[in-house]
């Protein structure tokens, strides 16, 4: 399975609304609930109304189309960074997964992912 690196650096945030997210941003993910208002988006774009924000992240994502019947894909990947003390925030799309891990962990999980049969593209 291939993995593409993502170049950017990204914020997980808690927003009080969506009036000052830069919609140029060429990635963003926004999640809506009852309870909260999550963005998570490239570092330099992080809006001045956030509530609280995590700097620092790094990301890569499942490369192609992802049918919804192939089953433990991310379980998979989430499995092998946590045998290795990495943590992960994942967010999926209808094609995809992206999975985020803090900057300081970054080359480890790909060289973890490598070790076990992914291909990494930058």
């Amino acid at each position: 399975m291939e993995l593409k690196i993502l170049k950017q650096e990204f914020s997980v945030c808690k927003v009080k609304d969506l009036t000052q997210v830069d919609y140029s941003d060429e990635f963003f993910f926004i999640g809506k609930t009852d309870e909260e208002l999550s963005l998570v988006c490239s570092s330099e774009k992080v809006p001045e109304n956030v509530i609280e924000c995590d700097n620092g992240w790094k990301a890569f994502r499942i490369q192609g189309v992802l049918d919804f019947s192939l089953i433990g894909i991310l379980s998979k990947i989430s499995s092998f960074l946590a045998e290795n003390k990495i943590g992960i925030f994942a967010v999926s799309t209808y094609n995809t997964d992206y999975i985020l891990t803090k900057k300081s962990d970054f080359e480890k999980s790909i060289e973890v992912l490598s070790s076990n049969g992914y291909e990494i593209k930058q």
